[in-house]
């Protein structure tokens, strides 16, 4: 075997084996890509007690129940399915029913998801696009959410959070 011949094994068999490193990769995380799972998904796939994943819909009104030591519990929905939440801790300032809400954590044996974190979104017409779509897919899009798909406020400009005095954080008086 020659030097070039040698020096193009090599080559070739170093690609071959970072290909098949990269299709590893890319096949364990092809569940972790979307940034949240819906109740109807879940269904669907069927998942297993103790798998972590981001849970994301609507809180159901009437769902909210606190109990002692933090202890909430509400359900989260799709229009097409509903899962019962179990959450302990501080529960975010704009966490409300009927609002969209995104939560990590598994499911128990008893098939209640079990959040260790629970995000609000953060205004009245701000809506991440993968939610958007999924509530347009769904049938419940409202036009009173803004733009589709912007990712943004419905003026299309990020306003600056304010204080409890009506004053923008970091504006000078």
């Amino acid at each position: 075997m020659t030097r070039k011949q040698r020096r193009m094994t090599i080559i070739g068999g170093s690609l071959a084996v970072l290909a098949l490193a990269a299709a590893l990769v890319l096949n364990a995380l092809r569940d972790s890509i979307v940034f949240f799972s819906t109740p109807t998904m879940v269904a669907e796939k069927h998942v297993e007690p103790g798998k972590r994943f981001r849970l994301g819909g609507l809180v159901q009104p009437g769902s909210l129940q606190r109990g002692d030591n933090l202890a909430v519990t509400f359900e989260v929905a799709d229009g097409n399915a509903k899962l019962p939440v179990a959450f302990k801790g501080i529960l975010p300032d704009l966490f409300r029913e009927g609002q969209g809400v995104v939560a990590e954590g598994a499911l128990d044996a008893n098939g209640v998801f079990k959040a260790d974190t629970v995000l609000a979104k953060h205004d009245e017409t701000y809506m991440p696009k993968d939610v958007a779509d999924a509530l347009k897919k769904q049938g419940h899009w409202k036009d009173d959410y803004g733009p589709q798909g912007s990712g943004t406020q419905a003026s299309g400009a990020a306003t600056p959070a304010t204080t409890a005095q009506g004053n923008p954080q970091g504006a000078v008086r």
